[in-house]
């Protein structure tokens, strides 16, 4: 069996495909799998480190502007997909592959479009709520289309080819105990809070979490806190809590960090998490488990975080709070009203898990082994 999975740009995109990938290897020894993706993007890394294949498109985003600059960007955009397609003719006519699965990302549409014209059985996978562009396009084109929630269903023309299958995650996020992950991250009895707002960290979120420092010593650190930073905000927030008048090696309840490396064994023993919305963060926490606070990002294409905040707030599993109404007040009373609030916290937890889908990649496999039975038969 030959197998392209097209790819790329967000962690969110690539590392489910790489998941099923490696499925689809196992369940079938021999089988041929080949990556499309785009040049200048994560897939160049992520790929080539889990062994496999990638070839590259040229890639141009499309500009929201409506200025010369931008309409000449579009014009760009516009050829390098075409430009794409016709490369990805090439590929798929020297690969043969039984079955195109797509993912997400700039190089997806080129690849499902040009499969769909070769004859060659397509589904594409939204890890998103809502569908963006490029899903949208290649949904209309697909065998299979498949979401992450039930919810999602209604956002397609077709949604008798809409399948709800989960998004693929680590094993680690369902496995780890809870108890175990506690002591090994040493909190001991105290309530956790986890606070992460991405690999670079939000600067506006992180200087809200300075000044919920600041509360917490005030009232006399009534919860462990892990703090990721971030890149960036790792440059400047230690100086900043200092000014604030938090001395963080005298507070062994607060654990600031550049990452969290560990994310499952610190979900899972976590009692509340504050973070941002992306499709791979809240299908975590939903399998942890872990009742939360989500603040969506307002910098990203068509507010898809606030749309995936908002399944979960609907679900009963977490807390959305707007960047715009956020403040460490507030914050810190949410967390501090989860915390105490047993029942409630017990009923979130609930929630979250009835909306994960643990055998996400097995479903996905099965899929796309299905339509490569059928190119065959």
């Amino acid at each position: 069996m030959n197998v392209i999975f097209t790819c790329g740009g967000t962690g969110g995109h690539i590392n489910p495909a790489i998941a099923v990938a490696n499925l689809i290897s196992q369940r079938n020894p021999g089988c041929n799998i080949l990556f499309i993706g785009a040049k200048g993007h994560m897939e160049e890394q992520l790929v080539p480190k889990a062994g496999y294949r990638l070839e590259c498109l040229p890639g141009s985003g499309l500009s929201r502007g409506i200025s010369l600059s931008a309409l000449k960007k579009n014009m760009k955009a516009v050829k390098c997909v075409f430009d794409a397609v016709s490369q990805c003719k090439k590929i798929i006519r020297e690969f043969q592959p039984d079955v195109i699965v797509g993912t997400g990302g700039y190089a997806s549409f080129p690849a499902l479009y040009a499969g769909h014209k070769l004859g060659v059985p397509t589904c594409v996978h939204e890890a998103n709520a809502v569908p963006g562009l490029t899903t949208k396009l290649a949904a209309n084109l697909a065998d299979r289309v498949l979401v992450c929630f039930e919810e999602s269903r209604k956002h397609y023309k077709h949604p008798d080819k809409v399948e709800v299958v989960g998004m693929p995650i680590r094993e680690e996020f369902w496995e780890t105990d809870r108890q175990k992950a506690r002591q090994e991250l040493g909190v001991g009895e105290r309530p956790l809070l986890v606070s992460t707002f991405g690999s670079q960290g939000a600067k506006a979120m992180n200087e809200m979490v300075v000044d919920l420092f600041a509360i917490e010593q005030k009232e006399g650190f009534p919860f462990h806190h892990i703090h990721a930073v971030g890149s960036f905000g790792w440059k400047w927030m230690p100086e900043r809590v200092k000014e604030k008048g938090v001395a963080l090696e005298q507070c062994p309840t607060i654990d600031m960090r550049e990452y969290i490396y560990n994310m499952p064994t610190v979900l899972a023993a976590a009692d509340v998490v504050i973070g941002r919305a992306g499709s791979g963060t809240c299908n975590e926490i939903a399998a942890t488990g872990t009742p939360c606070i989500l603040i969506p990002s307002p910098n990203v294409t068509n507010n898809h975080q606030e749309k995936n905040a908002r399944v979960l707030e609907a679900g009963g599993g977490a807390i959305v709070l707007l960047e715009k109404d956020c403040s460490p007040e507030r914050i810190f009373g949410e967390a501090v009203r989860l915390m105490k609030d047993a029942q409630a916290h017990a009923q979130m937890s609930q929630q979250l898990r009835s909306m994960a889908v643990r055998d996400s990649a097995d479903r996905i496999c099965r899929i796309a082994e299905g339509l490569a039975e059928k190119k065959k038969s």
